[in-house]
């Protein structure tokens, strides 16, 4: 895959990382992380990856290396829930 030369800091991404094959079916496995870009030099990212939505995961720090990567986007923040005080009926 081809990577871009820069990214700018604090840009949103998902980020495919090859885990390679599984050893029960053989088929390739993959591990996806999202979040913010905090340092990219061309062959690693560090990225402040996003807690999960539903709270199973917190957020952490992670260093992700370029030849372990498959796939790479820019991704839009996510939406804040709504407020129920502000609704009005």
């Amino acid at each position: 895959m081809r990577l871009p030369a820069t990214i700018p800091a604090g840009a949103r991404l998902v980020v495919r990382i090859a885990l390679g094959p599984d050893p029960e079916d053989g088929r390739p496995k993959f591990r996806d992380y999202i979040g913010h870009v905090v340092d990219w030099n061309g062959r690693r990212l560090i990225l402040d990856r996003d807690p999960a939505a539903n709270g199973s995961r917190p957020g952490e720090r992670v260093t992700l290396q370029a030849e372990d990567m498959v796939a790479l986007k820019p991704v839009p923040e996510r939406r804040s829930p709504p407020d129920p005080q502000n609704f009005s009926r």
